[in-house]
């Protein structure tokens, strides 16, 4: 049992002002594991203020000194690779043989390319007789989730501190450990004090009195559509500029054209992208879209690959899929599958039913349907295990029913040449098209359209994110 009391202000560690405790759950035994602080709204103005001070200091440091604790803050995760990561994995279940490389490498790469792309930022260009130079935001306030604990902690933070910003973060209390770990390393670092900042809480109490603070400058949230549109109501109040990541419900199209050698690794890339960390990932490609005279091979592709996926223990080197975060996350994903199936979605494989052999922990079977576009599961975020198999008659039908969604922030199309699937993807409402199963370019901007979100993450675009424009001449 891990406890912590603490919250980090001004470079100390220092008592939380709020009086009670939030219990930390391990999805898989179902106990309790760590109990962090139930912050209060004394802890946020103390935090706003010590980063509104170390502000005028740190905004004017070299971006030299920004990317060496940047870089510093990669060697220390790096050291500390494998107790972070086996933290990660007993607070949200992720399999440890994939949690190293999904959660914790991918935060030392991650910091390692916002330092390095410091130098792809325009900072000041010259206007005719007027210099344009960007200023950073000032103090930032930064809320993260828990599917991607400590990446997104670096993501917002790692971008904010190579702005020049300071920032005050309120981590997910679902999985806070990386919280921890992140702000240690802060100290270790050589990061000044005041210019990171955590307080802990959860989001109705802690997180609206970071997002209402005077002191905080702007918001950047990853989380439900839900939350955003909260956090923009609550800015909007002092005029708070926003960067929201909200979520997806991302299209996977496999086009007419694709040689038929190439159908099984379309069909079995897709389903590995939707069900990454049990499917709880934003930009997973859960709707998969197949020409109707392909449905029948689509389906036993992906049935075939799902029948190899292993639930259990995710410290068990075989594991290859874990938990949801929570009961009522299982609980919500089965009753959207079976919601899919009342509507009149096929069951290719899985289902909503308790897998077998394991009688605990918030375990989901691993389920794809067949279904139309109008159903639940192929409009609404499920966040679990499950994809939705669509089946079109023509191109523009499958262009159209990919941008037939409130969301927009991934997808992927597969067509007999790059050129070709370009062509498609450029006719899509998406923020981010991965053609052909190309890898994710780290450096290049993450976010979405439509309620996926405001903003963009990654690279000099995360940079510039907490970065205003002034004219000067």
């Amino acid at each position: 049992m891990i406890e912590r009391r603490e919250v980090l202000i001004n470079g100390v560690w220092v008592p939380s002002a709020g009086a009670g405790v939030i219990e930390v759950e391990n999805p898989v035994t179902e106990e309790v594991i760590a109990a962090i602080p139930r912050g209060d709204a004394q802890d946020v103005d103390r935090a706003a203020s010590a980063a509104a001070t170390a502000f005028e200091e740190w905004s004017r440091s070299s971006h030299g000194q920004r990317a060496e604790v940047l870089n510093n803050l990669a060697d220390i995760v790096e050291h500390r690779a494998d107790e972070i990561t086996r933290a990660i994995v007993t607070e949200i279940g992720e399999p440890l043989s994939i949690a190293t490389g999904h959660q914790t490498l991918s935060t030392v790469r991650h910091l390692r390319n916002t330092a390095d792309a410091l130098k792809d930022v325009d900072w000041d260009v010259q206007v005719g007789d007027t210099l344009v130079h960007r200023a950073p935001v000032g103090v930032v306030g930064a809320i993260t989730p828990w599917n991607v604990p400590l990446l997104m902690i670096a993501m917002k933070v790692g971008a904010a501190v190579a702005a020049g910003c300071t920032v005050v973060l309120k981590g997910t209390e679902i999985a806070p450990m990386s919280s921890y770990f992140f702000a240690e390393a802060t100290l270790e670092a050589g990061l000044p004090k005041g210019v990171f900042n955590l307080v802990s809480g959860n989001g109705p109490e802690i997180g609206e009195a970071v997002v209402s603070h005077p002191k905080v400058d702007m918001v950047s949230l990853t989380g439900s559509p839900r939350a955003g549109s909260r956090v923009m109501e609550l800015a909007s109040a002092s005029v708070k500029r926003v960067a929201l990541e909200l979520g997806g419900k991302s299209a996977n199209l496999i086009l007419e054209d694709l040689p038929e050698a190439d159908l099984e690794r379309a069909v079995t890339a897709g389903i590995e992208d939707a069900f990454r960390n049990s499917g709880q990932v934003c930009g997973g490609l859960t709707r998969m879209l197949v020409p109707r005279s392909r449905l029948a091979q689509a389906e036993e592709i992906a049935a075939a690959r799902v029948a190899r996926y292993v639930l259990g223990d995710p410290f068990a080197a075989e594991t290859t899929l874990g938990p949801v975060v929570s009961r009522a996350q299982r609980d919500r994903v089965r009753a959207l599958i079976q919601a899919g199936i009342d509507e009149g979605a096929r069951l290719i494989a899985g289902g909503g039913e308790q897998p077998e052999g394991l009688d605990k922990g918030y375990f989901v079977k691993p389920t794809v349907l067949t279904g139309t576009p109008d159903l639940r599961v192929a409009r609404e975020e499920i966040f679990g295990p499950v994809v939705t198999i669509l089946p079109f008659d023509t191109e523009e039908e499958a262009i159209a029913i990919a941008n037939d969604s409130p969301y927009g922030l991934a997808g992927g199309v597969w067509a007999a040449t790059t050129d070709r699937a370009r062509e498609v993807a450029l006719r899509l409402r998406t923020g981010r098209v991965r053609l052909n199963g190309s890898p994710v370019n780290a450096r290049a901007p993450h976010g979405g359209f439509k309620l996926s979100g405001i903003g963009r993450e990654n690279g000099r675009f995360g940079i510039e994110e907490f970065l205003e424009y002034q004219s000067i001449g």
